[in-house]
């Protein structure tokens, strides 16, 4: 069984339409905001990343499927884990729920790339830290 992250975000105004319902694209934020704080959760940020490093954490594809709709001053949670995980990238499963409905499902690949843009190997170090969180699925 893997870890899972857990991330809680709240819906403010400036995240809805006109209907008060939330926007769609903002469901994208929502999901990076708790990829960037399971970073920090293992003791990492995206600068840190780049300064330490050299390397940068991409999206290379994202797909989403929308459910049901979140509403002004819902209280979400973004449930994240590893599914798999190459040399150089890594899918990631994200899950919003309010309370036991599932809003949204997402998988990501996310890519560690050089400041050129150009793929390299995920850094031991982070790999080590994020090994608890990664499905039993590794791929080569």
């Amino acid at each position: 069984m893997h870890e899972n992250f857990f991330h809680k975000v709240k819906v403010y105004y400036e995240d809805t339409d006109s209907g008060g319902v939330v926007y769609y694209a903002n469901y994208l934020k929502f999901l990076e905001r708790a990829r960037t704080e399971a970073l920090f959760s293992i003791g990492y940020s995206n600068k840190k990343i780049k300064d330490n490093f050299g390397s940068l954490i991409i999206v290379k594809a994202c797909n989403i499927e929308y459910k049901k709709s979140a509403n002004l001053e819902d209280e979400l949670t973004v449930r994240s884990f590893v599914k798999s995980i190459t040399k150089t990238s890594f899918f990631m499963n994200q899950i919003i729920t309010k309370a036991d409905d599932i809003i949204v499902e997402a998988q990501v690949h996310l890519v560690f790339v050089n400041t050129d843009g150009k793929p390299v190997k995920i850094p031991d170090e982070i790999y080590s830290k994020f090994k608890p969180y990664f499905c039993d699925t590794i791929k080569t």
